[in-house]
């Protein structure tokens, strides 16, 4: 029996050897690294449709004077432009705003309409970590509901990839 298997494993080895010595002739180091590139690169197609959580760059803010509590903010996820160069609205200078965006819905106090904010992220610049941080979750929906979801960094679809701020853009009514 023992010299059964012995004859299988040699002829295994001399299988694989050949393989492999054929395929070493045809395909050099170059291929290996171009085809391992493309893997690569394809896997980086996926990527955006990753959570991106800013919570743990988030900055300490003072309850009392807490800017994250303005209307306008009940469903935004990050750090305010206002407080970087920015405006409510507009993204600082040398930044982007993002190519898609999530929505919230979001009650006016002082006239008791909804209105549909759109939150863009501003792209292309680095964190600033002394401007506030909001983590306002009010209607936000799973990863699958990719337009109501905000942990998401929605500059993977800028060439400009770097989140910088959020701005709250008023839509109009909510119908």
């Amino acid at each position: 029996m023992t010299r059964i298997f012995d004859r299988f494993i040699k002829r295994l080895e001399g299988a694989s050897e050949k393989h492999l010595r054929v395929s070493a002739r045809k395909l050099g180091r170059r291929s290996f690294i171009a085809q391992a590139g493309t893997v690569l690169m394809g896997s980086a197609v996926a990527l955006p449709v990753l959570p991106f959580d800013r919570r743990a760059h988030a900055a300490g803010t003072d309850e009392g004077s807490d800017p994250c509590t303005y209307w306008r903010h009940c469903a935004i996820d990050g750090f305010l432009c206002e407080e970087s160069g920015g405006s409510l609205t507009s993204c600082p200078p040398g930044s982007s705003v993002s190519a898609v965006s999530w929505v919230g819905t979001c009650n006016n106090p002082e006239d008791g309409k909804d209105y549909l904010i759109s939150y863009n992220d501003c792209c292309g610049k680095p964190l600033v970590p002394t401007a506030s941080y909001c983590y306002m979750n009010k209607g936000e929906r799973p990863g699958y509901r990719m337009g109501l979801y905000n942990d998401v960094n929605w500059c993977m679809a800028n060439t400009d990839k770097g989140y910088h701020c959020t701005v709250s853009v008023v839509m109009g009514l909510a119908d």
